[in-house]
């Protein structure tokens, strides 16, 4: 391989490019990072040149684009089978492919009402009936896959793979917003703010200039 580029968007702000980029460091690919401001007079731009969509992440593997970051870590985990970004058996990778898919199309009232912010806290922001809803939702699927399929393993499917990458930005999400956490869903999120990748995307998030105000939604949508 003679070159890969990721492009990303602020480490404080961008959950997309939370996924894809842990998805490359979890199967130890070197990139060149690219990192676009978001909601910015030059964004567009700036996106117009390095996104086909327009949107980030965009992985750039030898000339070969890939957008989306399920795609990527899709592609990642077929170019480098041996990191196991997905489990072995075929029932675990099964529901671990269904679990990352329903992330990626669904729980958007979590999304909408407590978008990632790793520039503050904001304890009580966001916690409308619907965010509260998915987030339990996700904690009794969480806890499902870790009693099945997690081992000894803090993770979902004993090491961390795809589909923790998937719901890293939920995790963050949680801290952010002071959501109470009951005792396993509180041992997984720790798991995951402890994967070093983590602690240096926030490191990175942190030192970033740019700020975005995301206002409190109200408590209850009409």
């Amino acid at each position: 391989m003679n070159k890969a580029r990721l492009i990303i968007g602020n480490k404080a702000y961008s959950s997309w490019s939370l996924r894809a980029w842990l998805g490359v460091r979890l199967v130890g690919l070197e990139i060149e990072e690219v990192v676009i401001p978001l909601d910015r007079p030059e964004t567009p731009a700036l996106l117009g040149r390095e996104s086909p969509t327009r949107h980030v992440p965009v992985l750039d593997l030898d000339g070969t684009v890939v957008f989306d970051s399920l795609a990527i870590l899709e592609t990642l985990a077929d170019r480098f089978p041996a990191a196991g970004l997905w489990p072995e058996d075929w029932r675990a990778r099964a529901e671990a492919r269904a679990l990352a898919a329903a992330m990626h199309s669904g729980y958007t009232d979590l999304r909408r009402d407590m978008p990632m912010d790793l520039k503050r806290a904001r304890p009580g922001c966001g916690h409308t009936p619907g965010a509260l809803g998915d987030i339990a939702d996700l904690a009794g699927l969480w806890r499902r896959c870790r009693a099945r399929w997690g081992g000894n393993g803090p993770f979902l499917f004993g090491g961390p793979g795809a589909v923790d990458a998937m719901f890293a930005p939920v995790v963050t999400r949680l801290a952010t917003y002071g959501v109470a956490l009951d005792d396993d869903t509180r041992a997984y999120c720790t798991a995951i703010e402890s994967l070093p990748a983590m602690r240096d995307w926030r490191r990175a998030a942190l030192a970033e200039p740019w700020v975005i105000d995301n206002p409190c939604p109200p408590a209850a949508w009409p």
